[in-house]
């Protein structure tokens, strides 16, 4: 059997009840029905004959990635090319919000665009300008991650990590809260990193102590509870026992009621020898059915906050298997009601981690595909910038398949469509003249709107 047979085994063979699933899911929760009217100034009658030109701009759904090598590659070219890129496929970006490499130095947070250069790690205003430049939305990763507290915080005692740990959402807030919609607030809580030493990072109280200020700093914005797969989520079944739902249900319990959504990673991060057994679940999509089902019970929102899919190599068949992929569970999260973005994690091959002596058998330097992630060929793009299929199959999946394009004739002054939710121009044609009108077809609130001619 074929890696590409193998890997998409549970995909080929799933029952018609799963494939009804997804095509009657993405039907019912990725599209709306709108209503135009159109009306003449002074009861003028209405021309006899007008069509609406309906071309949709954005998905209100969020396709993401984080945006960790902006301006980070090693040459003009490349830069310029991963400019170009990124908003092709994705209308979110993830932006490195990490503790560490934000403030290395208490009160010196490298916010400005001209700040000192940390590789992976671009200033956030340079991020904002280019989302706000290409119309993608910015989404901040992460209030409190202790893998990369920075050094100083290690010297602090609980109450002194509390205060430090609050200004920095503080300051946060204060430049970002009204330009950037969703805040990861926790990251990973289930793992132990580096500063278990920490006082706070061992108290009982730390994750609902992070929602809680989060909360106050961020009364309107969107808060996510971001945490890993592996045998987290994946692999601990369908069930209230799973640690992750039990994280999210003791604080709900605990009265921390601003959780906006719930966010799972999919990093498929394992060697190609397990793969064909990682699939009865990873790439299964009843598997995944009941995963997106379980946290469903809680009502709220859901996000692949980060997938990754493994090419293993730049071999056809490896490439074409990490498409396929790909596209199956693309379709597997867009189907699911509870599902509102799914987010990429490295666009380019390569790049996942720079290498340093202190970590040198997790990171690799830039290029080295034996070390890191870059180890899983994970990127959509190779190291030369040059397509992969699954990039090239998620552009069209995204903006063809999914996407609504068609003329629509008005009957009596008005005019239905139904169409993916997302932001529209509609250009209304009548009597030799066109009228432009921007509208949105919504989910979450009535899609009508007037054409005044």
């Amino acid at each position: 059997m074929s890696r590409l047979e193998s890997a998409l085994r549970y995909y080929n063979e799933r029952s018609d009840a799963s494939r009804l699933r997804e095509t009657t899911g993405i039907e019912l929760n990725r599209k709306g029905d709108a209503e135009i009217t159109i009306s003449v100034p002074d009861g003028t009658p209405i021309p006899e004959e007008i069509t609406l030109e309906v071309e949709q701009k954005n998905h209100e759904f969020r396709f993401g990635a984080n945006l960790f090598m902006l301006d980070e590659l090693e040459t003009p070219e490349k830069n310029a090319i991963y400019r170009q890129k990124f908003p092709e496929i994705f209308n979110l970006a993830t932006l490195p919000f990490y503790w560490d490499t934000l403030e290395p130095e208490r009160g010196k947070p490298r916010f400005a665009a001209d700040s000192p250069k940390i590789y992976r790690r671009p200033p956030i205003d340079l991020c904002i300008d280019y989302c706000r430049e290409n119309g993608i939305e910015p989404k901040l990763h992460c209030l409190n991650y202790d893998r990369f507290a920075p050094a100083w915080v290690e010297e602090l005692s609980d109450g002194e990590y509390r205060i430090a740990l609050e200004e920095r959402m503080r300051a946060i807030a204060e430049r970002y809260a009204d330009i950037i919609p969703s805040i990861e607030v926790t990251n990973e809580t289930l793992h132990r990193f580096r500063t278990e030493k920490c006082d706070f990072q061992q108290a009982d109280d730390m994750i609902e102590w992070s929602w809680r200020t989060a909360e106050k700093y961020f009364p309107h914005n969107h808060l996510i509870i971001n945490e890993s797969s592996g045998d987290i989520i994946v692999d601990m079944g369908h069930n209230n026992r799973n640690p992750s739902y039990m994280l999210i249900e003791r604080l709900l319990y605990n009265g921390v009621t601003r959780i906006d959504s719930i966010g799972m990673q999919y990093h498929s991060m394992f060697k190609r020898e397990l793969e064909e057994k990682a699939a009865a679940k990873r790439y299964n999509p009843d598997w995944i059915w009941g995963l997106m089902d379980l946290y469903g019970r809680f009502g709220l929102p859901e996000q692949i906050t980060e997938i990754t899919v493994p090419a293993y190599s730049h071999d056809a068949e490896d490439e074409e298997t990490q498409k396929e992929l790909l596209l199956g569970l693309y379709r597997t999260f867009f189907a699911h009601p509870a599902m509102e973005a799914i987010i990429y994690w490295n666009v380019v091959d390569g790049y996942a981690h720079l290498w340093t002596q202190d970590l040198d058998a997790i990171r690799a330097s830039q290029g080295d595909m034996t070390r890191g992630e870059n180890q899983w060929y994970g990127g959509l793009l190779r190291f030369d910038m040059s397509e992969k299929p699954a990039f090239t199959a998620l552009k069209k999946l995204i903006h063809e398949e999914w996407h609504t394009s068609l003329r629509v004739p008005v009957i009596n002054g008005k005019a239905t469509f139904r169409g993916f939710y997302g932001d529209y121009r509609i250009v209304a044609h009548a009597d030799g003249k066109a009228v432009p009108v921007d509208f949105t077809l919504s989910k979450h609130k009535p899609a009508s709107a007037k054409i005044l001619l």
